[in-house]
């Protein structure tokens, strides 16, 4: 497996098949490429499929956010979520505030996450 940092090479022809299999959803190709350019994207490729993602939004030096943590799910429990994060708390010059999914909050903890604020959601 190759894991890369700030991925440049990403686009959203590789990362929509990728994102559909973990989160389907109807994402737009040129609205993804513009999300995409916008944040430091660390991804693990195996065998040149790409199996995993996370994403950081940050200004680079007051806030960061991971937008998302993504693995194949044929590919979970196998350590390399916990990589992923590894990588980002390495890569960014923040603190990374999140949200997590219910039932996830043992997986980040045990990566040595903290809780922190409750996070709330403004609809558009």
């Amino acid at each position: 497996m190759i894991y890369k940092v700030d991925d440049k090479e990403l686009n959203a022809s590789v990362f929509i098949p990728f994102v559909n299999q973990v989160w389907p959803g109807d994402y737009d190709m040129e609205k993804t490429q513009a999300a995409l350019s916008k944040t430091i994207n660390i991804t693990v490729y195996d065998d040149n499929k790409l199996i995993g993602c996370l994403r950081i939004l940050s200004d680079g030096y007051y806030f960061g956010t991971i937008t998302e943590l993504l693995v194949l799910p044929e590919y979970q429990k196998q350590g390399i979520g916990s990589k992923l994060l590894q990588l980002a708390k390495d890569s960014t010059p923040t603190m990374l505030y999140f949200g997590a999914q219910p039932g996830l909050e043992e997986f980040y903890e045990k990566n040595g996450c903290a809780k922190s604020l409750q996070s709330y959601i403004i609809e558009k």
